[in-house]
């Protein structure tokens, strides 16, 4: 058998903004076109493969090496989730102690030094916490992991800060390695000419909207049953949103050094799509 690449991927985008249901429902999706899939869950919560086992409570690299020391064995971390999907859960520091980013970087030693980064792997994907890229949270882009981000955003305000902060990030880091922006994901928020807005913001940035995922409720009554979409109702149409979403990412050819905007040039887009006014508006006394 030809050899062929592993993609790995990081997934960023602003905290509660759904990375983690995008990242599991476009894995679902990938895993369909028979791809073989590890997701690494790089957040403290350790909800990153959550609907991709059911609602397993995965227990996290953190927690076994903790109660267990470094003796452990492969199936002690990783889960078998949907499709054959491998999961893992970093997890994070007990409160209070150390830096959560800490537990990606012992994470990833451990995969690495238990060998779970198979030949047969497709793709990694670590769904990362966080607005910005520091620290440990970096580490999947800093050591050269992940050579290729997406980014979750809406058409709201803050999530766009988020997204244009995160490419600051990403530019520092690939003048030293080879990360590259895949693109932006947006998880609709049904806000006005979203689309747009996001088209706009993807092409200022050198980059593409790579797909538009629009809001729907069957994505909350999925995770209700602990499901991703394609698992739960196959034949919905945002279950169709997910595939298209990992055809395009399965499909990409357009891997850039974004070009972030300063403050001045990310408000007058907001302004020419009357983000400004909603915001004008909510301050009027």
């Amino acid at each position: 058998m030809e050899g062929h690449a592993l993609r790995q991927i990081a997934i960023y985008g602003k905290g509660g903004i759904g990375k983690s249901t995008t990242t599991q429902n476009l894995t679902a999706g990938l895993s369909e076109l028979g791809k073989k899939i590890m997701v690494v869950g790089c957040d403290p919560k350790a909800d990153s493969t959550r609907l991709l086992l059911n609602g397993l409570a995965q227990k996290t690299v953190l927690d076994t090496l903790r109660e267990e020391g470094e003796d452990i064995d492969l199936e002690d971390i990783m889960k078998i989730g949907f499709n054959g999907i491998r999961c893992v859960e970093s997890g994070g520091p007990e409160p209070g102690v150390g830096c959560a980013g800490r537990g990606i970087i012992t994470s990833i030693g451990m995969l690495e030094s238990l060998d779970a980064y198979t030949e047969d792997l497709d793709y990694v994907f670590y769904d990362v916490l966080g607005d910005v890229v520091c620290g440990g949270f970096a580490m999947p882009i800093r050591e050269g992991k992940a050579k290729e981000i997406y980014i979750v955003a809406s058409g709201e305000m803050m999530a766009l800060y988020a997204a244009n902060n995160i490419c600051k990030g990403i530019k520092k880091y690939a003048r030293r390695g080879g990360v590259r922006l895949g693109g932006i994901i947006c998880n609709s928020r049904n806000v006005d000419r979203e689309v747009e807005l996001l088209r706009a913001f993807s092409a200022e940035l050198g980059s593409q909207l790579i797909h538009f995922v629009p809001r729907n409720n069957v994505v909350q009554r999925a995770e209700i049953r602990k499901r991703t979409v394609i698992d739960y109702d196959p034949k919905h149409s945002q279950a169709e949103e997910y595939r298209q979403l990992a055809q395009r990412i399965e499909e990409n050819e357009m891997f850039v050094i974004p070009k972030p905007m300063t403050q001045e040039r990310l408000e007058e887009i907001l302004v020419e799509y009357g983000l400004m006014d909603d915001l004008e508006d909510n301050y009027e006394i």
